[in-house]
């Protein structure tokens, strides 16, 4: 059933009333705010539809209304105004992301915490969806009868170098042998596809050997990996109590302790590609994971160039600004892919001409 123009105006006076009190909202509000020419008692007949319909709830401890997922969602959907930032905000976005080009894992730190005190919500960020990475050469180094060093370079030119201690004695010539054994097998193989090389090797090897084999390609699978999956930063976790849905210690409490484990959040972001303008918003149900059901989670993508992609993004509760928060994470996103593709900088102050 199609809401009508008035519905839709009662509905969205109702979401943006709520997300600046955290207030239920009741008809006198309403009256005051949609600039509907009615009387209180076609408010509160509509209140009573759009309840019905399950755009609004009912709190029990009161008379006023609050959205639902499903109004949060017609919200977003249709009755949204697009934002744009003041001036001040977009300096603000500009002078912090023009940092030097440091490491990238640095800059996407950085840019999570920004984004957090820009929002008032704890915020993450990573760098993902990373182009398929492979282990291009292994070369082991004897440093005693019972210690080697396994170095492993991948397609990208990464190096990366562990000890292995063994309990037994090792001879240069059987360091020599498992260095070319390993670069016969498990080269140009992705991440999925070592485990099955390194089972299918385990069929014709010696148990001694085989041992070998599986310490050093264990090694190099966690290299991949690490490089295929990069860390998750986290800022601004206890902004969480800054708002009153999170008073009870121990719902507050819970949310901060998913929000701080990487993993966590990782699969979170495993999600369907973002929608056309890189951005999505997830509310209350349409979340996967059970922790972030009473919440909204805002992304927005990014270009990182070299065939990976990064997200970015905000939780918090589904009295939330969407339109604002957005708008700032869409500038960040944007500022960000300007700044990793090498295109001169970021996106222009509103107000400023780009060049």
């Amino acid at each position: 059933m199609d809401l009508t123009e008035r519905k839709k105006k009662i509905l969205r006076a109702v979401v943006e009333s709520y997300i600046r009190t955290a207030e239920p909202v009741g008809s006198k509000a309403i009256l005051e705010l949609a600039d509907l020419k009615v009387s209180s008692a076609t408010i509160r007949n509509e209140l009573s539809d759009l309840t019905e319909m399950g755009y609004l709830e009912q709190p029990h401890t009161s008379a006023g209304r609050v959205p639902s997922p499903k109004g949060y969602r017609l919200y977003v959907n249709e009755l949204m105004e697009e934002q744009r930032l003041s001036l001040e905000e977009t300096k603000q976005i500009n002078d912090a992301l023009h940092l030097k080009m440091q490491e990238l894992d640095k800059v996407i730190d950085q840019a999570g915490r920004m984004v957090s005190q820009l929002t008032n919500y704890p915020a993450f960020a990573l760098a993902g969806e990373r182009r398929r990475t492979t282990i291009r050469r292994y070369d082991l180094i004897m440093v005693d009868t019972n210690s080697f060093i396994v170095v492993v370079m991948t397609d990208s030119n990464v190096v990366k170098n562990k000890l292995i201690r063994l309990p037994t004695d090792l001879s240069q010539p059987q360091l020599q042998m498992l260095t070319t054994l390993l670069n016969a097998s498990f080269v140009g193989k992705s991440l999925e596809e070592l485990t099955p090389e390194l089972m299918r090797v385990a069929e014709h090897a010696a148990g001694s050997a085989y041992g070998l084999i599986s310490l050093v390609v264990s090694f190099a699978m966690e290299v991949l990996d690490a490089l295929e999956h990069g860390p998750v930063y986290t800022a601004g976790t206890s902004h969480i109590l800054d708002h009153p849905e999170y008073r009870d210690v121990d719902k507050a409490q819970k949310l901060m302790s998913y929000l701080n484990e990487e993993q966590s959040l990782a699969n979170v972001l495993d999600l369907p590609a973002l929608s056309e303008d890189n951005t999505k918003i997830l509310i209350g149900p349409e979340n996967v994971a059970d922790e972030l059901k009473d919440t909204s989670v805002v992304l927005a993508s990014y270009d990182i160039g070299d065939g990976m992609k990064g997200v970015i993004g905000v939780v918090g509760p589904t009295r939330m600004d969407y339109a604002k928060v957005a708008a700032k994470l869409s500038y960040v996103a944007d500022g960000l892919s300007k700044l990793f593709g090498g295109q001169g900088g970021l996106p222009p102050a509103i107000g400023e001409k780009e060049e």
